[in-house]
């Protein structure tokens, strides 16, 4: 899981907790062995001949270390794994792993950065499958069958790609590795055959110690051999050189020569080993450790007996120390998993508020998904956990969010729920308005189209894909009717027809019209227009749209006059006040006008208001999207023609006052007596 990959990754080199470390060069030997080289030796000598190593009782935790170097010593380039960044793969997206994997793949040596990739393939599978069940339970609360759920993941699809690669890179290398290795092992095992038979070599000593060097500058070169076999390739290795000192002790000249050596190498690498007790990059100093007891073991020979345990307690005892340094600095790293570990429970908690207090409105909804997405953010940040809590953590930490998920999905469910029965409503509308809009029966049907216009504005929001054209359906239906309503009352059908041709007339004059360039002479001339046009009643229904023509060329000039809309259609309404000053029942119709306008006004407010509810559908990054856009636009237009109906009222209002007051000033007039 996550966490245990960090840790694997921090303790990449962390020997094992054990307390005491055997020399390498104290190993058991085999008897046999030893009993030919002493009954060869006893053949030449008369002094016995002692065993070369008395057997020290003690624990080895050399394991890690020796793994490690043989690891290194199979391939020198593995080394660098040591000099390549171990990130913090845990608190990554999906998409920033993919990348780092690529980036190893293509940049470093295959062989280098296996637990690299594989600490990146445990997240990024961790993080898929928690992806990849979150959109399972969005397709079932959204009415999908499991059986059905197919998802196609793009990032799935590129981790894929550059895994395989890494994955045919790293078995080619070791395919081709493998031959060489299997070849080194061959000889180097052939050259401890020759180390073996030299104790039985009838020859000159000189000679037999100048062949041995020759084996041991062979061995040196031979290169490098599997790693399962490192250790005990080696360990045989020393075994026998061992046997050989033992042997060689007939000429203590040659053997004294070499265990002088031998010690003054070890002593440099006790001193080196002494002096990382005080480096500060504490996984520096054990990457060093490894290398000098690499070559503690590969480069240097035995010393004397006498000096032999007090070198190597020295480098046991440096050993120890770098070890214990370690074991103080992971009980600190465990202080820190406590906190963190604190951290992300407290993480957990707010998760589990938020999920138990899930919003009843989109907008609050949205809010709550952004401040999760943090949540979840700060809990990948937060760092390692223990071990032994690792997974009760991860297990509450998913739970939680899902928690808020299943919450979230279950009012969306109920929200599409109330949508589609207030869908089902509004089509039953508009069929009994597409049924009712050809109806002879006026009386009848509108009576009912008045009811199911009332109807239509209880009913609540539908799916937002079908509102627009189920309005613009039920309005033209409804609108259809009245204006067949209208029409039927109208007995001067005749005179309808000449209002036609008056307005056919000034129409054609309108579109030969040439502006002057005098704006306010223009102005004046399209007054006259509009004056003319609006003396006149009204034409028939199926001729009605001669207005907007008129009207379209009307805003046409004015746009050319620099006439703002606004202003244009209050030079518009000043027509409509001269008619209601001319009226002979003047305060009824003021009345009338005044009762028309307000309820566009009120018509306008709720449009508004409907199409501003509406945007709380979208999330608060949407703004570029055409949707969006498009509401903005027409929220913008219904405030623009609100505005234009406020002043037109105040107009009226300004008429009916100076109607009241000539009313006050009338009746203040004194009778005639």
């Amino acid at each position: 899981m996550s966490e245990e990959n960090e840790k694997k990754a921090t303790e990449e080199n962390v020997a094992e907790e054990k307390t005491e470390i055997t020399n390498p060069e104290e190993s058991v030997q085999d008897e046999s062995v030893v009993g030919e080289v002493k009954e060869s030796a006893e053949k030449e000598s008369t002094e016995p001949v002692k065993e070369s190593m008395e057997p020290v009782k003690e624990v080895d935790v050399l394991d890690e270390i020796d793994e490690s170097n043989a690891e290194d010593a199979e391939d020198t380039e593995n080394q660098k794994r040591h000099e390549i960044p171990f990130l913090d793969y845990h608190s990554m997206s999906m998409e920033n792993l993919v990348g780092e994997l690529q980036k190893l793949v293509r940049n470093e040596k295959v062989q280098a950065i296996r637990k690299h990739v594989d600490s990146i393939k445990d997240e990024f599978n961790l993080k898929f499958q928690d992806f990849i069940e979150q959109k399972k339970e969005d397709f079932v609360a959204n009415g999908g069958n499991e059986i059905d759920f197919k998802y196609n993941s793009v990032t799935k699809r590129q981790f894929n790609e550059v895994y395989t690669d890494y994955k045919e890179k790293r078995n080619q290398y070791y395919k081709n590795l493998e031959k060489n290795h299997n070849e080194n092992l061959a000889y180097r095992l052939e050259l401890i055959e020759n180390l073996k038979g030299l104790v039985n070599v009838d020859e000159d000593m000189n000679t037999t110690y100048k062949t041995f060097k020759e084996i041991q500058e062979k061995w040196r070169n031979a290169g490098p051999v599997p790693r399962a076999e490192y250790n005990n390739v080696w360990r045989t290795y020393h075994h026998h050189i061992e046997i050989f000192y033992d042997f060689l002790h007939l000429n203590r000249e040659l053997r004294d020569l070499d265990f002088k050596h031998n010690l003054e190498e070890k002593l440099k690498i006790v001193e080196r080993a002494e002096a990382l007790a005080v480096e500060p990059d504490l996984n520096k100093a054990f990457r060093e450790l490894q290398v000098l007891h690499k070559i503690w073991k590969e480069d240097i020979g035995p010393v004397g007996k006498e000096h032999r345990e007090e070198v190597w307690d020295r480098f046991s005892g440096a050993t120890k120390v770098i070890h214990e340094r370690r074991q103080e600095y992971f009980k600190e790293l465990d202080k820190l998993s406590e906190k963190n570990l604190e951290r992300k429970n407290e993480i957990i908690e707010e998760i589990i508020k938020l999920s138990e207090n899930v919003s009843n409105n989109h907008k609050g909804i949205q809010k709550q998904i952004k401040h999760l997405e943090e949540l979840r953010d700060l809990f990948f940040k937060a760092g390692k956990v223990p071990q032994k809590d690792n997974e009760k953590t991860w297990s509450s930490f998913k739970n939680a969010v899902r928690s808020f998920n299943r919450n979230k999905n279950a009012f969306y469910k109920n929200l599409k729920k109330d949508q589609q029965d207030n869908l089902d409503k509004k089509r039953a509308l508009l069929d009994i308005a597409v049924s009712l809009k050809d109806s002879e029966d006026f009386e009848t049907a509108t009576n009912e189209m008045k009811r199911i216009q009332g109807e239509w504005k209880k009913i609540g929001h539908v799916p937002r894909k079908y509102s627009d054209k189920l309005w613009k359906d039920f309005k033209n239906a409804c609108n259809h009717y009245f204006d067949r309503l209208h029409a039927s009352k109208n007995d001067s059908y005749k005179e309808e027809l000449e209002n036609l041709d008056k307005k056919e007339a000034i129409l054609t004059n309108l579109k030969d019209f040439k502006l002057s360039g005098k704006k306010e002479n223009d102005i004046k001339e399209i007054q006259k227009m509009l004056d003319a046009w609006k003396v006149i009643g009204h034409v028939p229904f199926k001729q009605k749209n001669i207005n907007q023509k008129f009207h379209k060329i009307i805003d046409a000039l004015f746009g050319k006059l620099n006439v703002s809309p606004q202003e244009s259609e209050l030079l518009k309404y000043g027509n409509k006040i001269q008619k209601l000053k001319e009226d002979d029942n003047q305060e009824l119709a003021i009345q009338k006008e005044r009762s028309f306008i307000k309820k566009k006004i009120e018509d306008s407010k709720n449009e508004i208001r409907q199409l501003e509810n509406n945007l709380q559908f979208f999330s608060d990054d949407s703004e570029n999207n055409p949707l969006v856009q498009d509401v903005i636009n027409r929220v913008e237009k219904h405030k623009e023609a609100l505005d234009s109906w406020k002043t037109k009222l105040k107009k009226l209002n300004i008429l009916r006052n100076n109607l009241e007051k000539d009313v006050e000033e009338g009746s203040d007039v004194p009778e005639e007596e």
